[in-house]
C-alpha cells in the first residue's frame, strides 16, 4: 500500500510544483502586457491563471497533503527525524506562498496589481529553492 501512496504523492507534488513554477511566470507576463496597455493579452493572462490556480494548483496541492498525510500515517516515525520537522516547515511556507499566489491572482483578476515584472520573476524563485530543500531532505535524510 505504502508504494501506491507515495507514486501518486509524487505525481501530485511534480504538477503542484508545475504549476508553482507556471503561475508566477504568467504574472511576469500580465504585468509586462499591463504596462504597455495591452488589453487583449491582459484578458487572456487573467484566463490562464484562474484555469491553472483553480483546476491544477489547488486540486494537486490538496492531493500532495492527503497522500503525504497518509504516508505519515503509515510511518508515524517520520514524526521523530528532524529531516521530517525541517520538511514540513518547508511544505507549510509552500502553502502560504500557494495563497500569496491567489492575492496576486485576485489582484490582477480586479486590475489592481502593481507589482513589476521584475518582481514577479524574483517572486517565482521561492518554490525552487523550497523543491531541491524538500528533495534532498526526502532522499538524503540528513538527520
Amino acid at each position: 500500500m505504502y508504494e501506491w501512496v507515495k507514486a501518486i504523492h509524487l505525481m501530485a507534488v511534480v504538477t503542484w510544483f508545475a504549476a508553482l513554477f507556471y503561475l508566477p511566470r504568467l504574472y511576469v507576463y500580465h504585468a509586462m502586457a499591463r504596462d504597455k496597455g495591452d488589453e487583449q493579452a491582459i484578458t487572456y493572462f487573467k484566463t490562464m491563471e484562474r484555469k491553472l490556480y483553480r483546476g491544477i494548483m489547488t486540486p494537486s496541492m490538496i492531493l500532495v497533503l492527503i497522500f503525504g498525510g497518509w504516508m505519515l500515517y503509515l510511518v508515524p516515525a517520520w514524526f521523530s527525524q528532524g529531516w521530517m520537522h525541517v520538511k514540513l516547515t518547508l511544505v507549510a511556507l509552500l502553502i502560504a506562498y500557494h495563497h500569496v499566489c491567489l492575492i496576486y491572482l485576485k489582484q490582477f483578476d480586479q486590475s489592481r496589481c502593481t507589482k513589476s515584472h521584475v518582481f514577479f520573476r524574483w517572486f517565482n524563485e521561492a518554490p525552487v529553492i523550497a523543491l531541491v530543500a524538500i528533495i534532498l531532505l526526502a532522499v538524503v535524510k540528513p538527520f
